[in-house]
C-alpha cells in the first residue's frame, strides 16, 4: 500500500504486512497490559508478625486475669503488630515474546493507518529549541495537540522545543511503545523512521 508524505504531495510505498493487517484488539489489549505491568515497581513491603521488633515475652499468664489469652504484643490483631498478610517486593511483568509484540505493532500501525492518525513528513526539524517554534511546525502538520513525533535520530532543538507542551512526546524507533501509540491522537513519523520500523518489525 501508499502513504501520502504530508505536505510534499508524493506517497511512498510500504509493506501491506505492516499497515493493511486486520486490527487484533485482543493481542494489542495483551501487549498494552504487559507493557504497563512491566513498568511497575512492585517494591511494596510490610512487616509480619515474625518481622516486626518485639513481642517476644507472653505479655500477662495465660490464665486467672479476666482478659483474653494473649501470646505476643505483636500480633496482627494488636496496635503495634506485624500485618497478617504482609505485602512483599515482587515483579508484575508479564511474558509476552518477541513474536506477539511485533504482531501487536503491527496490528496498531494498521489501525493508525486506518483511522488517518498516522502522519508521514519528510522532516520534523526545528531552527531554534523554542516552544512556540514547535507548536507553529505541529500546527502545520496536526490539526490537533495530542500527537507523538518519531524521528530516526530526533535534533536537541526538537526535544528541547517540545517538552513543555502537554500531550506531546518525541521519541526514536526504538522508544517506541504501544501504549504511547494508543494514547495519542496523532502519531507523526518522518520517512526516515519510517523505514527503520519497517526493518524493525518485518
Amino acid at each position: 500500500m501508499e502513504l501520502q508524505v504530508h505536505g510534499s504531495g508524493k506517497a511512498i510505498s510500504v509493506s501491506d504486512a505492516l499497515f493493511a493487517r486486520d486490527f487484533n484488539e485482543s493481542l494489542v489489549h495483551q501487549a498494552v497490559v504487559a507493557y504497563m505491568a512491566a513498568g511497575r515497581a512492585g517494591t511494596k513491603a510490610q512487616k509480619t508478625r515474625a518481622e516486626v521488633s518485639g513481642g517476644g515475652i507472653k505479655p500477662w499468664r495465660q490464665k486467672g486475669t479476666g482478659r483474653a489469652r494473649a501470646g505476643s504484643i505483636r500480633s496482627p490483631i494488636w496496635v503495634g503488630g506485624g500485618r497478617a498478610f504482609a505485602a512483599k517486593p515482587r515483579s508484575y511483568a508479564q511474558k509476552l515474546n518477541k513474536k506477539m509484540y511485533r504482531a501487536a505493532m503491527r496490528s496498531i500501525f494498521s489501525e493508525l493507518a486506518r483511522q488517518e492518525r498516522l502522519v508521514v513528513v519528510d522532516a520534523f526539524e526545528l531552527e531554534a529549541p523554542k516552544t512556540k517554534a514547535f507548536l507553529a511546525a505541529l500546527d502545520g502538520v496536526s490539526d490537533v495537540r495530542n500527537a507523538l513525533i518519531v524521528a530516526a535520530e530526533p535534533a536537541e532543538a526538537l526535544w528541547l522545543g517540545a517538552r513543555n507542551v502537554p500531550h506531546v512526546d518525541v521519541t526514536d524507533v526504538a522508544g517506541l511503545d504501544p501504549v504511547r501509540l494508543v494514547g495519542h491522537e496523532r502519531v507523526i513519523v518522518t520517512v526516515d523512521a519510517l523505514k527503520q520500523i519497517e526493518e524493525w518489525l518485518a
